[in-house]
C-alpha cells in the first residue's frame, strides 16, 4: 500500500472540513426554507384579514349612504 503523502492529507483534511460546511448550509437552507414557507402562510392570512375588513367597511359605507340620501 503506498504512503500517503503530506498532499494527500492535507487534501482529505480539507474535503473533511468542506463536507461538514456544506451539510451546515444545507440545515441552514431547510430552516430557512421552514421559515419562508410559515411567513408565506401568514401573508396569506393577512391579506384574506384585510379583504374582509375592507369588505365589511364597503357594506358600512354602502348602508350608510342609502340612509343618508335625502
Amino acid at each position: 500500500m503506498p504512503r500517503k503523502s503530506n498532499t494527500d492529507i492535507r487534501l482529505s483534511a480539507h474535503e473533511k472540513l468542506c463536507a461538514e460546511r456544506m451539510k451546515q448550509l444545507l440545515r441552514s437552507i431547510d430552516e430557512l426554507k421552514k421559515n419562508v414557507a410559515i411567513l408565506n402562510d401568514s401573508m396569506s392570512k393577512g391579506k384574506g384579514a384585510v379583504a374582509v375588513l375592507m369588505a365589511l367597511g364597503a357594506l358600512v359605507i354602502g348602508v350608510l349612504g342609502y340612509f343618508n340620501i335625502k
